[in-house]
């Protein structure tokens, strides 16, 4: 049986056969016919946010909390460029998202209509890949492919343009293709699993290095199995932290810039090094010529590019990271390797990592730990991005993967609300808590709105410092204590401002009892924001100064 449809029609339908439940976007004319067709749909809840970065951002959270695709929608223009950065942060972080703009109808394109840009040619190197739709019957390829390539092998956003024209269109469709799926996964080549394993059986100071790919493929069980099956410590990138709980005696925590000094000297002195799905980011190797340097190198990453990138591997293995360690998982001799384990028991008892003011909620890292103590495992934590970012890694005890949601390739100030609400509507039966900053939060406070018409669950920790802190930071150690643009002449009052967007705001600055103000804060039901100074001169310590090894670290 066949029916009549417009591309909008057939686009809508296409998103609700992927199982497409939630889209955030903006409406502006040359995706008007989309936005005709959505409201029509009873399958797909629209969230209607304040900027396209912010229905970006939103897209994230939920594909982040989640590992499923996520959808964001922009109008031409303006539109689609202000979604650029949030398309660029997803693709340096691997997150699978399908961005869907309006472009001018095809006989427009290339006059410099109202509100055309070359949103193909844009986004060309932000995106996995990236389509111009030309007609309605190309919508029937292209919808679910977006959604192929956007799960298969490593993650990343795909982005398709589609000209007014070909959304108005109507066309006849007698049959529906299948929805796109991830590709399947190529099995590992055994020989390469074989050298693995006689490489690990054989080290005597091996460390497990584990990077986000261990979150995107849902390797974390097998990854901390393989950790204690063969007693290798284990250190995790920005983006992998939950991937082993930070309490397991086995973790190292963090490595590379704002790591405990005992993760990097211990990675000094391995004499093995397992990166799973991890990049060798500037961030946690520093210097990279002296990372690692008595180590050998097993590189396995689902990305052929990767391998020897950066950090040349003595065996790469491009593989899914979940498939190469369920086959190495039992291969693995059992190994207690006492004398290398009891070693890094002393570098941790020998360098501890401080956390001044733990007890007291109205310091930083006081006040980090007050929040965990009201929240279970369940919780969701994101952040934006600054020094508030660094001390929630070291501070907050995660311990499961997609728990913790963070913008690390792309660093991007305004992450973290926008990124909160997305993981609320994809998981409402969690709380999510974001730690932003008085700088962060102004890049996408608008965004306040949206959590109050949601209704989303979740608490916004505004660590308010009045200033760039991170950019204080530096001028402070590396710049002569030049300071410049870094500190707000004024600031606005958050609690008001939280108020009017028509949320619940509470100061802890006038609570009597701190600790009790938060609890009731998180406890209450919906979006709060939840404001708390913090002393300006608190810097992230230890910290890898810029251009210099891991080993080199100042700070505590």
């Amino acid at each position: 049986m066949t029916e009549t449809l417009t591309g909008a029609q057939i686009t809508v339908r296409l998103l609700e056969r992927q199982g497409i439940r939630t889209v955030a976007g903006i409406p502006g004319g040359a995706i008007l016919p989309i936005y005709d067709a959505l409201g029509q749909s009873s399958a797909i809840h629209h969230v209607l946010a304040r900027h396209e970065q912010g229905a970006g951002f939103m897209a994230q959270g939920m594909a982040r909390s989640t590992g499923l695709p996520a959808v964001c929608l922009a109008s031409s223009g303006p539109g689609a460029t202000n979604l650029l950065t949030a398309i660029a942060d997803a693709k340096l972080d691997s997150i699978p998202l399908v961005a869907i703009t309006g472009q001018v109808p095809k006989a427009m394109i290339g006059t410099d209509a109202f509100q055309e840009v070359d949103t193909y040619g844009l986004s060309i190197p932000i995106t996995k890949h990236n389509f111009l739709v030309s007609s309605p019957e190309e919508l029937l390829a292209v919808i679910p492919r977006a959604f192929e390539i956007a799960t298969s092998g490593r993650p990343g956003p795909v982005l398709v343009d589609i000209p007014k024209d070909v959304q108005t269109q109507a066309i006849e469709i007698g049959e529906w293709p299948e929805p796109g799926r991830a590709q399947p996964i190529t099995p590992t080549d055994p020989a390469l699993i074989a050298q693995a394993t006689a490489m690990i059986n054989a080290a005597e100071r091996p460390i497990l290095y584990l990077g986000g790919g261990v979150v995107h493929s849902g390797a974390a069980r097998t990854a901390v199995d393989l950790a204690e099956k063969s007693n290798l410590p284990t250190v995790m990138t920005l983006m992998a932290l939950g991937t082993m709980p930070v309490d397991h005696p086995l973790s190292l925590g963090m490595l590379g810039m704002h790591a405990a000094r005992y993760t990097n000297l211990a990675l000094e002195e391995c004499d093995l090094l397992i990166a799973v799905g991890a990049r060798f980011d500037d961030r946690a190797t520093g210097k990279v010529a002296a990372f690692c340097p008595q180590a050998k190198i097993i590189h396995i990453d689902i990305d052929p590019a990767e391998l020897d990138k950066i950090k040349t591997a003595h065996l790469g293995i491009a593989a899914d990271v979940q498939e190469a360690l369920t086959q190495l998982l039992p291969a693995v001799a059992d190994n207690d390797r006492q004398v290398w384990v009891d070693r890094n028991n002393t570098l941790k008892a020998e360098f501890p990592f401080e956390m001044p003011g733990l007890d007291n909620p109205r310091s930083h890292f006081g006040l980090i730990r007050t929040v965990a103590a009201c929240l279970d495992n369940e919780a969701t934590v994101t952040t934006d991005v600054g020094q508030h970012q660094m001390w929630v890694a070291q501070a907050y005890p995660l311990r499961r993967p997609r728990q913790w949601l963070t913008s690390g390739g792309l660093g991007t100030m305004g992450f973290g609300v926008p990124a909160a609400i997305g993981a609320a509507l994809a998981e409402p039966q969690r709380t999510v808590v974001c730690f932003t900053g008085d700088g962060s939060i102004l890049m996408n406070i608008q965004e306040l709105v949206t959590a109050a018409e949601e209704n989303v669950n979740v608490k916004i920790v505004l660590m308010d410092n009045a200033t760039l802190g991170l950019v204080h930071q530096q001028q402070t150690l590396f710049y002569g204590e030049r300071l410049f643009a870094s500190q707000f002449k004024s600031s606005p009052d958050f609690i008001k401002i939280a108020q009017g967007f028509g949320i619940a705001a509470v100061d802890l600055d006038l609570a009597a009892n701190p600790c009790a103000a938060l609890m009731e804060a998180i406890a209450r039901p919906g979006p709060c924001l939840i404001h708390a100074s913090i002393d300006a001169e608190q810097k992230v310590y230890p910290m890898v100064p810029p251009g210099a090894a891991n080993r080199d670290m100042i700070g505590a």
